[in-house]
């Protein structure tokens, strides 16, 4: 693939911090892009994601979704020749199965209305 056809990206971390730049073919997928900022996430961040599904990615506002390739996923204003493109990312851990079941041990709730007259 010629080099003028590859788009750099790079992926800015919620504290400022970047990973990247990296190039990547027009016909690379954003699931792609999850997993390799997952393989090149800082190892001294509090907040990492444990896998490309707790990654949301960002770009001219809009969450992209794992189908979607980069040349779709390029804002038209954007495209400057030769200009790096910044990703936002967000870690949004998955609910873990524990939370969300409830617990069964758990008596009923009885909803009581008193009134006093006095």
């Amino acid at each position: 693939m010629p080099e003028e056809d590859l788009v750099e990206l790079k992926f800015r971390l919620y504290d400022g911090s970047d990973i990247g730049p990296f190039r990547y073919s027009p016909a690379s997928t954003v699931a792609m892009l999850k997993e390799r900022i997952v393989a090149e996430w800082p190892k001294d961040k509090k907040i990492a994601p444990k896998g490309a599904n707790d990654i949301k990615l960002i770009n001219a506002g809009k969450i992209l979704e794992n189908n979607k390739t980069v040349g779709q996923c390029r804002a038209p204003f954007g495209e400057l020749p030769r200009g790096i493109i910044t990703m936002h990312v967000v870690v949004q851990p998955s609910v873990t199965k524990a939370k969300t079941e409830k617990k069964v041990d758990e008596a009923p709730r009885k909803n009581m209305c008193s009134c006093s007259i006095l």
